[in-house]
């Protein structure tokens, strides 16, 4: 008969525990898989390339697997059937670890079922910018030998999606154009503007780069580049200066950095949150604010570009137009979505000066602002108008009919006119709502209406 294991019982607290020591046929305990972390460099030593490539999986996705050939990816849960998202941060200030990519991890193993890679290339990209930069081109061929290990697996090169963060964006270029433009997709987070902006497509992201590229824009005055780079770039509230971030100097490396990270946390927003961030194409982000850019016909036939992992961005026409500049507003704040409504204000008579009326709707003490101007000689002006609540939330509309700065007198001047509202796009006319009756307004006189729109 076989020794059993020694076993001891006794009474602690009124429970009767049995515990059990040194059995002969116990296991040994399964040895848990120990994590793998980013690297941390200094200022003094950033300068050679020591790639670490991590991979997620949904099932551990807080647990990074350290995977350099094609044994550590089969024997780390990486699922060739799958597809892949290859996360590539850019310039680092003090070699550590980029803050935001844990959660960014977290969030794109929620938001799909896919392979998660991290390239960390914290030393190559550390100390001064110009250094970095230099190092792009080593980097965007130890990747493409990586992604060439994952092709030997069965991956598809069109199931492989690289989503670059500013000076990553380019890397993710480069390396796509290495693949002759075949990867799935390139998403470029705020793409660095210092030495690219004037770059050659060869040395930069663009749309020539993977089978669709899209650029999200927000610090084109500062650390992000100007131009389009992808086939669809957005650029968010004009692509700089975002809401919510410091204004002041004061504020410290918060100022310098705030605008180029919010790509970051909008991206982020959009995968764990329902509400789209739908953007419409335009020739100017003054012109979209104006009015002027209502639908998405032109060229995407209706189709409205969104941020987040839609396929193409929800674009669905063949072939894709390149360089397309889009635009949105958003909140200063996670989720950040915006919906966009046309404001229009028709004029019973001519005016010989110019016309502006500042419109608000309100909701449940929220308000939400923007202005009307009516070139002298005309009887329309329109307008775009964004509310973080949905239209039909909206219970009230008021009007301020601005004076004509009289400095002698008070400006008695009146006006009346029809006023009108629609979600955009506004694809068909008949999605417009106009207020039933006239309004009559008075220069510096707020003038309220109720607003009655049904929810869809």
């Amino acid at each position: 008969m076989a020794p059993g294991p020694w076993k001891s019982r006794f009474w602690v607290g009124g429970l009767l525990l049995w515990l059990s020591v040194g059995s002969s046929g116990d296991a040994p305990p399964t040895p848990q898989p120990k994590c793998a972390d980013f690297q941390n460099a200094n200022v003094f030593e950033g300068t050679d390339l020591k790639v670490q490539f991590l991979l997620f999986v949904p099932s551990n996705p807080n647990c990074g697997k350290l995977v350099e050939g094609s044994s550590d990816l089969q024997n780390s849960g990486f699922n060739a059937t799958l597809g892949t998202k290859l996360i590539i941060h850019g310039f680092s200030v003090l070699g550590t670890k980029p803050s935001w990519i844990d959660k960014f991890i977290r969030t794109l193993l929620h938001a799909t079922n896919a392979n998660v890679i991290a390239v960390d290339w914290i030393y190559g990209s550390t100390g001064v910018y110009f250094s970095a930069v230099k190092n792009v081109i080593k980097l965007s061929l130890k990747i493409c030998l990586f992604l060439n290990k994952l092709l030997v697996l069965g991956v598809s090169e069109s199931s492989i999606h690289i989503i670059g963060v500013s000076l990553g964006a380019h890397v993710g270029g480069m390396v796509g154009q290495l693949f002759g433009g075949q990867l799935g997709q390139i998403t470029g987070l705020d793409p660095a503007g210092p030495e690219y902006t004037s770059a050659s497509v060869e040395e930069r992201l663009d749309a020539g780069d993977a089978l669709y590229v899209e650029a999200i824009h927000t610090d084109t005055d500062n650390f992000g580049i100007r131009i389009p780079v992808g086939h669809v770039d957005y650029f968010v509230n004009g692509g700089q200066d975002q809401p919510g971030c410091p204004t002041y100097f004061y504020a410290g490396y918060s100022y310098l950095i705030c605008d180029h990270m919010r790509a970051v946390h909008l991206y982020i927003s959009a995968l764990e949150n329902s509400c789209p961030l739908m953007a419409f194409p335009c020739d100017s982000y003054k012109a979209f604010l104006a009015g002027h850019c209502l639908d998405c016909f032109n060229p995407f036939l209706l189709s409205c570009p969104r941020i987040g992992l839609v396929e193409q961005g929800g674009v669905k026409i063949e072939p894709l137009p390149k360089e397309v500049k889009v635009y949105l507003l958003t909140t200063s704040k996670a989720p950040y979505c915006m919906h966009h409504s046309l404001v229009e204000f028709h004029l019973k008579e001519l005016r010989k000066k110019d016309t502006n009326i500042e419109v608000t709707f309100l909701s449940s003490n929220v308000t939400f602002s923007s202005k009307i101007t009516i070139p002298k000689q005309q009887l329309h002006g329109k307008g775009i108008i964004a509310h973080a609540t949905p239209q039909c939330q909206i219970n009230q509309v008021k009007f301020k009919f601005q004076s004509s700065n009289r400095v002698w007198k008070k400006d008695r001047t009146t006006i009346i006119g029809k006023f009108c509202t629609a979600l955009l796009p506004v694809n068909y006319r008949e999605k417009v709502i106009c207020l039933p009756e006239p309004v009559n307004l008075q220069a510096s006189v707020t003038a309220s209406h109720d607003l009655k729109i049904a929810c869809v």
